[in-house]
């Protein structure tokens, strides 16, 4: 049998071997080239690939895109609210078009957040559309809904949401055009393999996480009696992506690539904080500190809550009474080891691998292709 021919479409990818953006995206297009049952087209912004996936960028749109990344990323130039995150978005979508149109022996199209499915052709080919937290935000804007409705009419269409949290407004908005099924990412296996070392004398929290206000959430507010003066420490590590003043007391480093917190930062850290009140998918940052034996203490919203069992793998919080009191409990070194245990065995099972990853794609893949005009 020949293989499926997949036009993979993304607009973030890492540049290189250290950089942080996309990253999750180039260990799915690792996973599916591995496969001998597809054939894989990747249009999404310049990087290290496998020599078996097509490129497909031209050259103006390979500029575009890495000019995008050095932007911050298109979601981040439209929050700025700047001529630029008028008219990115806009360049985009046309150059999606070209492509969908150029590229006319593609089998099903795989592709990563729901507004790159806008420009697709007329053609009636199959759509699998993965779909992130800060996806629903785009559904508030002004005809987004009917238009993307539009678009999956009279053909076959599966949205996969990272996390089930979503499937609720996801269905109510699109569950008569197409189909909603949750797939969650993989993890490298790499994070299976990390062995902790904590020093009970000195905790050392991290917060690994992109530096906005809803990134952030009240984590200094919070933190503050906690570190300031004390033996135990904070460190933060992430792209400041808006000015952000950082009190003197947390270690503060910049952005971390995923070998550093492999080899670094996670087997010394008695757990991962997120007080995020960002509009969040299923973090992968979280699900990889989990595979590495690490505790989570995190905000009780639902992207955390669907992930973080309270009292089993971390704990959840709604206050600084109560992020306080996570905190002590997860600093017990049995408490600790036992919920970093429980947090591994959990992703293991519930996650498994990119390659385990590759495989849930191609079951929707395959099912798509069987209901060409559905």
């Amino acid at each position: 049998m020949a293989p499926i021919n997949v036009l993979c479409a993304a607009t973030s990818y890492p540049a290189d071997n250290e950089d942080w953006r996309g990253v999750f995206i180039r260990h799915l297009v690792d996973a599916l080239a591995r496969r001998e049952d597809i054939q894989l087209s990747l249009w999404a912004p310049p990087g290290p690939l496998p020599d078996n996936v097509r490129y497909l960028p031209n050259h103006d749109e390979e500029r575009m895109l890495s000019g995008l990344m050095a932007a911050g990323g298109i979601a981040h130039l439209m929050r700025s609210r700047s001529l630029s995150g008028f008219t990115a978005p806009l360049k985009l979508l046309r150059s999606l078009h070209s492509t969908f149109r150029r590229e006319s022996k593609t089998d099903l199209y795989h592709l990563n957040w729901l507004q790159t499915a806008l420009p697709l052709p007329a053609d009636g080919k199959p759509v699998l559309v993965t779909v992130l937290g800060t996806d629903l935000k785009i559904l508030q804007l002004p005809l987004m809904k009917s238009v993307l409705r539009r678009v999956m009419r009279q053909r076959a269409v599966t949205i996969c949401p990272n996390a089930e949290w979503m499937e609720a407004p996801l269905q109510a908005a699109f569950g008569d055009v197409a189909r909603i099924q949750p797939v969650v990412f993989g993890i490298d296996p790499v994070w299976y393999d990390i062995e902790r070392r904590l020093k009970p004398e000195q905790p050392v929290w991290l917060a690994v996480t992109r530096l906005t206000r809803d990134k952030l959430g009240p984590l200094f507010e919070w933190s503050k009696p906690l570190f300031k003066g004390k033996s135990r420490q904070l460190h933060l590590l992430g792209p400041m992506q808006e000015q952000t003043e950082i009190p003197s007391w947390v270690h503060y480093h910049g952005p971390a690539t995923p070998e550093q917190l492999a080899t670094r930062w996670f087997p010394r850290a008695h757990g991962l904080i997120t007080l995020s009140e960002h509009a969040e998918g299923r973090p992968q940052v979280m699900l990889e500190a989990m595979a590495a034996g690490l505790p989570i203490l995190a905000s009780d919203m639902p992207a955390h809550a669907s992930l973080v069992q309270n009292n089993i793998t971390g704990a959840l919080c709604r206050d600084r009474d109560g992020y306080i009191t996570g905190m002590q409990k997860l600093e017990n070194s049995a408490v600790n080891m036992q919920c970093g245990t429980n947090a591994r065995s959990w992703v293991q099972e519930a996650v498994g691998t990119w390659d385990d990853c590759a495989n849930r794609y191609l079951t929707i893949y395959n099912a798509l292709l069987s209901h060409p005009d559905a």
